[in-house]
């Protein structure tokens, strides 16, 4: 099946997938469960041929480690089934009810987008992840992964299509694309392809959205923010900001920049060096960092930079205005922290620093789905519309008007003969 009949049947799949019953799918996502749980020898053998034709290849070590796919990161993806199962099933939620006039009813109603088309680079969870959002939240799916990791998609896609299908899903519900020629043939598919979202690099991210007439939900980088403020407890400072940059440094949740409040960095920074030497962490850093530590100077480059490895560039501020306007000028919208006692200076920064995710006295590593209690994400979205932050399953719904009535006509509005009520109710659409 060419690229063409994959989108068409898919088109035609997310009509009936738009029905499933809400039980259904959970005992799908249950299968989806336990296959993959069977299939783990299978799994683990075809990851590992993708890594050492991988490692062969000299793929840059960030997505290497990506791309691993072990023991640890499937019992990850199997909890995050059993986590989505617990969620209340998003499709049929009445957002809105209006009484337009005696027994003439509005319901703004969530439904499914539709056809959604993922193009993600590496990562195999995200496969796992992205599949059964998207089946629980009624969508059908074409996946395109990247070619470092064809072997283990390969299976995972055939477990999880499978599953589902035994568990009454439509066919075709999911179909793995192997080609970069789909991926090309996919952006021009606007027809039948209702929402792209891409997975990868910052360059690979900005190609999707420059090509495309779909619309696209995404995030080009993670350029993520640690503050640590006057006011912060020194070893709760050190805990988050080591934790943020060194917990699993290939992700674009983790810290890639520095700001200290230049009245604590004299005594903050030595002590934060020698905790991130134990990890090798290379440090550049701005004229007032270098006065205090042993670092290499930062360019302004490194402020734009999104590292994806063991490095971290430090600057010195005056105060919390600077670190806001320094996040807002580099920084990519993800994921920003403070880390203060002061509650009226974190309010300010949370306020006003223009990201997804604002953080107070924690890790920028919990911006993440799965932690947030969405089951899992598909990705994280800096836009300001329809979805931001991590994506789960109400960024995977929209909505549409129900109108009930009993033979009305517009005419009788117009006419004058009945006026409009416009009177919010609190009622669920009956249909």
């Amino acid at each position: 099946m060419n690229i063409m009949q994959s989108a068409k049947a898919a088109k035609k799949a997310s009509v009936y997938l738009a029905a499933v019953t809400p039980n259904s799918k959970n005992n799908a996502l249950q299968l989806i469960a336990r296959e993959l749980h069977n299939n783990v020898a299978l799994i683990k053998q075809a990851n590992e041929t993708d890594v050492e034709r991988s490692r062969k290849e000299n793929l840059p070590a960030p997505l290497l480690k990506r791309l691993v796919f072990d023991d640890a990161k499937i019992n990850e993806v199997i909890a995050g089934i059993e986590s989505l199962m617990t969620l209340p099933d998003p499709v049929g939620k009445t957002l809105l009810a209006t009484r337009l006039d005696d027994a003439l009813t509005l319901y703004k109603v969530s439904c499914p987008i539709g056809v959604i088309g993922v193009i993600f680079e590496s990562r195999p969870d995200a496969l796992v992840q992205i599949s059964t959002l998207c089946l629980k939240s009624g969508n059908a799916i074409l996946l395109k992964g990247g070619s470092e990791a064809r072997e283990t998609n390969k299976i995972l896609a055939e477990t999880i299509y499978n599953a589902g299908c035994k568990a009454g899903l439509p066919q075709q519900w999911l179909t793995l694309l192997e080609t970069r020629e789909d991926v090309s043939a996919m952006l021009k598919m606007d027809d039948y392809i209702d929402l792209i979202i891409p997975r990868g690099s910052n360059a690979f991210v900005k190609y999707i959205m420059d090509n495309s007439r779909i619309p696209v939900l995404g995030h080009a980088e993670g350029i993520c923010h640690v503050y640590v403020d006057s006011d912060a407890d020194m070893q709760m400072a050190l805990k988050v900001v080591t934790d943020a940059k060194v917990q699993y440094v290939a992700v674009c949740n983790a810290a890639e920049t520095l700001l200290v409040h230049n009245t604590i960095a004299t005594t903050f920074l030595p002590l934060l060096k020698q905790e991130l030497d134990k990890y090798n962490v290379a440090i550049v850093g701005c004229e007032q960092t270098q006065a205090i530590i042993n670092v290499n100077p930062a360019t302004d480059e490194d402020w734009k930079t999104e590292y994806l490895d063991y490095k971290l560039s430090i600057k010195v501020v005056a105060d919390v205005d600077e670190a806001i306007n320094h996040i807002n000028t580099y920084g990519s919208r993800h994921t920003d922290s403070i880390v203060t006692a002061n509650r009226e200076t974190a309010k300010k920064f949370l306020d006003l620093v223009d990201s997804g995710n604002v953080f107070w006295n924690c890790s920028t590593r919990f911006s993440d789905g799965f932690r947030y209690g969405f089951g899992a994400e598909v990705g994280i979205s800096t836009a300001k519309i329809h979805a931001r932050g991590p994506v789960g399953l109400d960024g995977l719904v929209i909505y549409k008007y129900k109108l009930i009535g009993n033979g009305d006509i517009v005419a009788d509005f117009v006419t004058g003969n009945r006026t409009f009520q416009h009177k919010i109710i609190d009622d669920n659409c009956p249909v």
